[in-house]
Order: C-alpha cells, then structure tokens, then sequence
C-alpha cells in the first residue's frame, strides 16, 4: 500500500517554517530541530509546499506525470549542494484536489509539468521527512497581496481534512545585507532582525492575523526585516489555511538567528 493511499488518523496542522539556503544542511542544531519537529505530528498523507522562490499567475502546480530534477536555484555554491536528491514521490491526487478547491474559489490552475521541487521545499523537507516517502507537489504563489494569499490559503483548509500537511516556506526575518558568512551562524543578529521576531512571536500568540497581513504598518524594523516581502508571504497562506476554522492556535516550533536571520517557525492549529 502506497502513502498516497494512507490518510493519518489525526488533522494535521499547517506549518510556517523559516527554510534557510542549502548550507542549512550544514548545520547540526537547526537540521536536528527541523527532524525533531516533523516526529511533533504524525506523518501526513502528503504535503503542499508554498515556497517564497515560486512566484507565479495563475496559481501553477509543479510536476504531477513523471520524476522532475529539483530547481537548484541558486549560485556561487559548492558542487555537492548541487549534487543534493529528494525524489520524494508525485502527488496527482494532491493536485487534482487543489485545482478543483483553488477553482472554486475563483482562481484558474496551471500545470508546469518539468518543474520540480525548489530549494525552499527541498531543503526543510530533506530534514523534516529524510525519507522522502510522502508525496509532495509545490503552488506558486500568484501575488504577495497579503489578502489575497489569506483568502487563497482558506480556500486550501479543506485539504487537512483528507491528510494533507499544508507548509508555507519562507523566513521570519529575510534581509540578505546582514548575511556575513566571516560571522558566523551564531553570530548577533541586528537589531532590526530581533525586534521583528519579537514583534512577530507576539502577534502570532495573539492570533493577530491583522496585524500580520498589515506588517509594513504594524511591525517594527518592516522594511528592514523584509526589503521585499516574498519570505513573509507564504505565512499568509499559512493564516489562511489554518484560520478556516474561525481561530488561530500559533506555537514556535523552531526560534534563533541563522546569521542574522530569524529561523523562528510556527506549528498552525
């Protein structure tokens, strides 16, 4: 019996998690916390990964029909980041049930059927699940409109109903200026950085979804923090997808710098 064919006994939550560049592999405390935090739930039927490195309209679906090469999305790295697999297994059904919830909502869906797995999915997931036995398929985002990514993500709640694990990959604090490889990864962060985890961390036990969709306003060091806002945006389909039921429950599941950078990640229920 397949895992595609397998549902968990339990709604699995919906995850926000900071992914980090593919040196995270490098790292033994964050790739531990990332493995301990995926043995938290129990293994999902298969997994819908938003990454802030896919950008997209309309909404695009990544391979589906045949064994894809990941998207090495990167540059100026040693080989063997490049020599990286996760043939993690297609999810057809996965997509099929997208398409048919993304177009209820108004959305239409594409196919990019030679696109595979971008390093904001391969590279958390590599730790989270070293397997690579669920099925994954990947969504473009089609805006950074925070709204728009909210109402899209609500769209998707019904997916946790049959098993699947929903995960917006992006980073708390993403601000490539303040990445000194010569620091150290344990290094201070700014005090930009940290003043917008600690904005971050309470607003999100607050279950102040406002707040976070209107972060430029409401957090401080925003523009700092996140230049552009692609790292921020997959947490609003995060919201969405959990916020369905009429309530956010937000653990930090992962906290700390990675050279500068929050990697604080969220547990959604």
């Amino acid at each position: 019996m397949t895992t595609e064919s397998l549902a968990p006994t339990q709604q699995p939550p919906v995850l926000f998690l900071s992914h980090g560049a593919p040196p995270l592999a490098d790292d033994a405390t964050w790739t531990s916390q990332l493995n301990q935090w995926s043995s938290t739930f129990e293994k999902p039927k298969d997994i819908l990964m938003i990454s802030a490195h896919w950008e997209n309209a309309p909404v695009t679906l990544s391979a589906t029909q045949r064994p894809t090469e990941l998207v090495y999305d990167f540059w100026g790295f040693p080989q063997r980041y490049y020599d990286v697999r996760y043939d993690a297994p297609l999810a057809p059904e996965l997509a099929d049930e997208v398409s048919r919830l993304v177009s209820a909502h108004g959305h239409h869906v594409a196919r990019e059927e030679d696109r595979g797995l971008d390093h904001g999915a391969y590279v958390p997931l590599k730790e989270m699940f070293p397997d690579a036995d669920v099925p994954v398929v990947q969504m473009s985002m089609p805006t950074l409109d925070p709204q728009g990514l909210f109402e899209l993500g609500k769209s998707l709640a019904p997916l946790r109903d049959r098993g699947t694990l929903i995960v917006g990959s992006g980073f708390t604090t993403h601000n490539l200026r303040w990445f000194n490889p010569a620091a150290g990864p344990d290094s201070t962060p700014p005090s930009a950085s940290s003043e917008f985890d600690q904005w971050a961390e309470e607003a999100m036990a607050r279950g102040d979804v406002d707040s976070i969709l209107d972060f430029l306003h409401k957090a401080p060091a925003a523009r700092e923090a996140h230049p552009r806002s692609e790292h921020w945006a997959p947490l609003y389909v995060a919201l969405g997808a959990a916020y369905a039921s009429g309530d956010i429950n937000a653990k930090t599941a992962i906290d700390g710098f990675w050279f500068g950078l929050s990697k604080r990640s969220w547990t959604l229920t």
